[in-house]
């Protein structure tokens, strides 16, 4: 089989592998289309692993199924996620699914830039779900990124009535407005350093998108009746927006990060502005099974439209065009690899 081997963002090879054997309680999966995250062209993050086989926003149909699988058969069509918890640990028991052991260590294999992957036991059982008729193969990639945005507001506590500030407005910012949305926000206003993406935000639902290089603070001021955003989510680790987010906070608001700066990155915190404020910070990573259900649901009743996000599709041979699409982040907002 295929598969596209990362060994550096401008380095991406398709070479010749075995088709992975499976044991009587694993899966083998045909896939069908793959995502590009970006946290696939973070290069600081993945360099140091490689080589590796990439990707894990996937969709595909079982070819193969070991003895002991009975919920799954050839032919059906499925998606499957590759970090699963252990539902057992002190963190998976207090709710923190997120920072288990388990899922920071679980994976398929090789890598979702193959033409079929391995499933083991407990992704089977805990990371993979079928795929409804409604949802295409290429939306079914966004049940993974979606069911992070879906974790990320459910703790950050998104709900009616609020005014969002959503800073970056690439593909997970773009997600996390439509479900603000969905889940009540009465104004959701975008920031980005792109033209193209802002548009892309108001197209989206934002009603307001805004350059980051505006005083965003004074933006919301005025959108807003005078008070900052109730929440502010942050899609971007640039520090420049790290700042205008904690500064964007109204008293009593919140503060998410859903992305991480570059290794030793040092936050300057306001520290007295932020107390007296009593506003709340918090980070979000990856999702787990219930997140994932809702995100296919959401998809499933087209609440949140992934149709359209995408702006490329592309076969596996020219995985190198998509890493350059989503690593200059000029043209694309979502890019498909279709196998």
């Amino acid at each position: 089989m295929k598969v596209a081997v990362y060994y550096s963002n401008t380095d991406i090879r398709i070479e010749e592998r075995p088709i992975p054997e499976i044991k009587n309680d694993e899966v083998l999966i045909k896939v069908r289309a793959s995502g590009i995250c970006g946290s696939d062209v973070m290069e600081w993050y993945r360099i140091k692993k490689a080589p590796r086989v990439l990707g894990h926003e996937v969709a595909g149909e079982v070819v193969k199924t070991g003895e002991s699988i009975a919920q799954y058969k050839k032919g059906d069509r499925v998606f499957v996620t590759h970090h699963v918890p252990c539902n057992t640990c002190h963190y998976c028991r207090s709710g923190e699914h997120t920072v288990c052991n388990t899922l920071r260590t679980t994976n398929f294999y090789p890598g979702g830039f193959a033409e079929y992957i391995r499933v083991p036991n407990i992704n089977v059982e805990r990371g993979m779900l079928p795929l409804p008729n409604e949802i295409s193969y290429d939306e079914g990639t966004f049940i993974e990124p979606l069911g992070c945005v879906v974790r990320g507001q459910r703790k950050v506590g998104i709900g009616e009535g609020q005014t969002v500030l959503v800073i970056g407005s690439g593909l997970s910012g773009i997600l996390h407005i439509q479900l603000a949305r969905v889940y009540g926000a009465k104004k959701v206003i975008a920031t980005d350093v792109k033209e193209q993406r802002l548009k892309a935000a108001e197209r989206f639902g934002a009603d307001v998108a805004v350059h980051a290089r505006e005083d965003i603070a004074k933006s919301v001021r005025e959108e807003n009746e005078g008070r900052l955003a109730d929440r502010v989510i942050v899609c971007t680790g640039a520090l420049s927006a790290i700042k205008q987010g904690l500064g964007a906070v109204d008293r009593g608001g919140r503060v998410l990060f859903f992305a991480p700066t570059e290794p030793g990155t040092e936050v300057p915190l306001p520290f007295n502005d932020l107390w007296f404020k009593c506003a709340t910070i918090t980070t979000t990573y990856a999702a787990v099974m219930h997140d994932l259900r809702e995100a296919l649901e959401l998809i499933r009743t087209r609440k949140v439209n992934v149709a359209d996000m995408i702006t490329h599709r592309l076969p596996l041979e020219d995985i190198q065009k998509g890493f350059d699409l989503v690593a200059k982040g000029e043209e694309s907002l979502k890019v498909i690899i279709e196998m």
